[in-house]
């Protein structure tokens, strides 16, 4: 995998729609970021080897539903730590989960397969979708994610996304202990 340097700040070429609205978002709202560029990110392996350049853990992000569709759930949790649906659905008070299709992720967070993330909530207006973090993840200094494309990954304090960027977007967390 190729990985550029840590950047601070948004590219100055052309991206993906999704991931420049992603950029001028945080740059709106005052958000400081260090960024790094790198093949498409298809596994958490890839995602361990970015983390190591860009000094925070890439979290593992999980669009979950039940088998009724009545509900979505974003869960972001530390890319080592295993996810058992049963767990976290007894702690979310929801029936069995599983993971939602393409499309929902497309229709929900406007991104595509492996481009999930916390930042994607820019896209659901609506609330549509509810957030979990896991406690290890709500506890990091910083968190890992990317910018709703899987050929860059962003290094933003974790309280300017609980406490500036959620706030924008309307959407609040529940932390889970997986």
């Amino acid at each position: 995998m190729t990985i550029s340097p840590v950047y601070h700040g948004a590219p100055t070429d052309e991206r993906m729609d999704v991931e420049q609205r992603t950029y001028a978002l945080l740059n709106e709202l005052g958000i400081a970021f260090d960024r790094v560029d790198h093949d498409a990110a298809a596994t958490m392996e890839d995602c361990a080897a970015i983390s190591e350049v860009l000094g925070a853990p890439i979290c593992k992000n999980l669009l979950l539903t039940p088998r009724n569709r009545s509900a979505f759930y974003l869960l972001c949790m530390p890319g080592d730590k295993p996810f058992t649906t049963k767990d976290f659905s007894k702690q979310i008070g929801s029936s069995r989960l599983s993971f939602a299709t393409a499309e929902d992720l497309q229709d929900l967070l406007g991104v595509q397969v492996g481009s999930a993330s916390v930042l994607a909530l820019m896209n659901d207006p609506d609330q549509r979708v509810t957030l979990a973090w896991d406690r290890a993840v709500a506890d990091c200094e910083y968190f890992g994610c990317h910018p709703c494309r899987n050929t860059s990954s962003l290094r933003i304090k974790t309280a300017d996304i609980r406490d500036i960027f959620l706030r924008h977007t309307g959407h609040e967390v529940t932390i889970v202990d997986l």
